[in-house]
């Protein structure tokens, strides 16, 4: 594992800090079965981690290792339900909260499928579950175009690769493994830190004071970013539980775009506007005054080469100014906050961060994430419609987990759709509905600067 993935694997020593993703595919009917199962059988034999489990390492200095499963079952991690009663979208949307509730069996590979079918007017779901450390959702995605076609007929993909190799190595083995990878990141990081050290002693000689800058700006953003908080800047959502509620927000990536045009923005710029505009109007509904609430941002480590499927994100914390009354005001805020975090300096050394963190107790990480009032994640999708087993794709939702914070909003664009999963910790906020009602209206506050189409919330 790398570092970063161990993080999400330790700190779920904390059930509230569990990193579990849900994603539901809506079908617009059943697809081929056993097409299905072959194209998840093939994508288990192409991904390693979809045929892995982790073992810890009997060191802690060293992260969790993955092995093959030698006793790996397909039909215990892909399987088919009928729609509980009354076959709704709101009876799909209960077996994901539950889903997205429940740990995983972590003597197994971590993640799971479910094919739901007869839902109202022929439709059917696949819910699938996965741990984040297997991935995150730009990785998601490129796993996607390995099962899915460009049109309703399944392409013909030939014979399936061969299973990889299950021989687990033994306890010895991985003990010599683990002293092997800790003295290769010790020597690595010396390496690296001669490498680092020379250039900074001739910048230090030429100009000492931007030598001192440097430092101080990468201890204050390694602060800003590892740093626990003493609480909520909500004075309302402030408990945590493993009790969820999941709703969806839909909203024509089009009207997003003409939002943000308004601004000079971006579709993430008016996203988060109405994210924390709808979280102001939460609190004003309860007459409870906020002005800014504390955001936990994903960004992707990714460089433009990079076309691994892997988990290769890093969070970045966020002040946010909800009470700004004005949307322009508050996008334009957004942007210029925002960016300030993909740039952080701490991004560069996010490995050690997550590795110092990862020897630290539990407490200490819940002490950084139970603080944060709220993330919000945006993952670009399939710009065009695609299909799985013959069955057309309608719509992609995913629920990010809120590890820690009271509500995660996901923005998977899709076929010309905002489709957001909204994952909400019900002891944070005990009526979701009013919530929901909330992001709607701030949604549609938002789209409306651009004279937009109308927000569908459920």
């Amino acid at each position: 594992m790398r570092a970063s993935d161990a993080f999400t694997w330790y700190m779920e020593r904390d059930p509230a800090l569990r990193s579990t993703v849900v994603v539901i595919d809506w079908l617009d009917r059943a697809p081929d079965w056993d097409v299905l199962v072959d194209r998840v059988d093939r994508i288990t034999r192409l991904m390693p981690s979809l045929r892995q489990r982790v073992v810890e390492s009997p060191f802690r200095v060293v992260v969790p290792q993955w092995i093959y499963d030698k006793d790996f079952d397909l039909s215990w991690h892909l399987s088919r339900v009928s729609a509980p009663p009354p076959g709704t979208r709101d009876a799909v949307l209960e077996l994901a909260r539950r889903s997205a509730m429940a740990a995983f069996d972590r003597a197994r590979p971590l993640w799971e499928a479910t094919l739901v079918e007869g839902i109202s007017g022929g439709e059917a779901a696949l819910i699938v579950k996965l741990h984040h450390s297997l991935s995150d959702g730009v990785g998601a995605m490129r796993m996607l175009q390995l099962v899915a076609d460009g049109q309703r007929e399944p392409a013909d993909l030939g014979e399936l690769p061969p299973e990889p190799s299950c021989q687990a190595p033994d306890l010895v083995s991985r003990v010599t493994g683990a002293i092997s990878t800790a003295a290769g990141n010790t020597a690595q990081l010396a390496w690296r830190g001669t490498g680092l050290a020379i250039p900074a002693m001739i910048r230090s000689v030429r100009d000492p004071a931007g030598q001192a800058r440097g430092v101080i700006a990468m201890a204050c953003s390694v602060y800003r970013t590892a740093a626990p908080n003493r609480g909520t800047l909500s004075p309302l959502m402030r408990k945590r539980a493993t009790t969820r509620h999941l709703a969806t927000i839909e909203v024509p990536l089009d009207t997003l775009k003409r939002a943000a045009k308004t601004v000079d923005g971006t579709v993430n710029d008016a996203y988060l506007a109405a994210v924390a505009g709808g979280l102001h109007r939460y609190h004003d509904r309860h007459h409870v005054a906020v002005g800014s609430l504390r955001a936990l941002m994903p960004v992707s480590l990714r460089s433009g080469a990079d076309t691994d499927w892997g988990n290769m994100i890093t969070l970045q914390r966020m002040i946010v100014p909800v009470g700004e009354p004005d949307p322009a005001a508050r996008m334009r805020a957004l942007h210029r906050i925002a960016g300030r975090a993909r740039t952080e300096p701490s991004l560069a050394i996010t490995g050690t961060i997550a590795g110092a963190l990862n020897l630290l107790p539990v407490g200490y990480v819940g002490g950084i994430l139970k603080h944060v009032d709220f993330v919000a994640s945006n993952v670009p999708g399939a710009p065009v419609p695609v299909y799985l087993a013959g069955s057309k794709v309608t719509g992609m939702f995913a629920f990010g987990p809120t590890i820690g914070a009271s509500v995660n909003t996901t923005l998977m664009s899709y076929d010309g759709a905002c489709d957001i999963g909204v994952n909400i910790d019900t002891a944070a906020v005990p009526d979701p509905d009013v919530l929901l009602d909330c992001l709607g209206e701030s949604f549609a506050e938002i789209t409306a600067l651009g004279d937009g189409e109308l927000v569908s919330v459920a």
